[in-house]
């Protein structure tokens, strides 16, 4: 993990919606390359917000995002930020092989060149027998790879998750954060992963922001330090019990400051 200049600086950022909603005050963070952050907290606390606001959808109110130095819509394309949704939103009269192939579609690439990219995308997820298959054809886990491939085809530095294993069944969950950890521990990568589930940020991170109910701010910023990787004997041992335990503790604190 770097020791040098922060990949991502936010200085009290601020975001309020049209409708006057305070969505996130004063958050300031520094995050180092190479880390797998998680943004935990509940609902309506400007977790996505946030991420969105990093990714460049979204501007602050006030306050600063730079990321190696430069605002999200200054980002140049070699500098690609990949971004998953809490929905996998593929086109549903495409097939696989296409919904991957759109980022590079759109940057003019043709899909003789982008042929080989795809390949490792989809052999990366898991999906290398299911080029020609359309989404209706697939499991809601099967979905969410199809999105993970799309973003890791753009061969990012940023990978931005915004909750996107919370409406899966947990079996299909826990593969999926092995898959993810397996991606960040094999590529340069910086991961900030948005999740409501204690347990979740433990097993990925090796940070957890816990961010406090609306409007959105900075309750704890909690180092992990247990090594990788991990597995799913991770989850049966004392370490992983004593760091949700934490965890747990300062999101339950975070529900009852004002």
């Amino acid at each position: 993990m770097s020791k040098s200049n922060p990949i991502i600086h936010m200085g009290k950022v601020k975001k309020t919606f049209e409708n006057g909603t305070l969505a996130v005050q004063g958050m300031t963070l520094d995050i180092l390359k190479g880390q797998f952050i998680s943004f935990l907290g509940p609902s309506g606390c400007g977790k996505s917000t946030v991420l969105k606001m990093i990714a460049g959808l979204l501007r602050p109110t006030s306050g600063q995002i730079l990321i190696n130095g430069k605002k999200p819509n200054e980002i140049s394309s070699d500098q690609n930020i990949g971004y998953v949704f809490q929905d996998a939103t593929l086109m549903p009269w495409a097939t696989v092989e296409d919904n991957v192939f759109l980022p590079l579609r759109l940057k003019g690439i043709t899909k003789y060149q982008a042929s080989g990219d795809i390949e490792k995308a989809l052999q990366k997820v898991g999906l290398k027998d299911f080029y020609k298959s359309y989404p209706r054809e697939l499991s809601g886990g099967m979905k969410m790879r199809v999105s993970i491939a799309r973003a890791l085809i753009m061969k990012p530095k940023l990978l931005l998750m915004d909750e996107p294993f919370a409406a899966l069944d947990e079996m299909t969950r826990f593969r999926l954060n092995d898959d993810v950890l397996s991606f960040w521990e094999n590529a340069d990568l910086t991961v900030i992963f948005v999740t409501h589930s204690v347990f979740e940020s433990v097993y990925l991170s090796n940070r957890v922001i816990v961010m406090a109910p609306r409007p959105g701010r900075v309750i704890a910023d909690i180092s992990l330090k247990d090594s990788y990787p991990r597995s799913e004997e991770y989850r049966t041992t004392s370490a992983y019990t004593e760091n949700c335990r934490l965890v747990s503790g300062h999101l339950k604190n975070s529900m009852v400051k004002e």
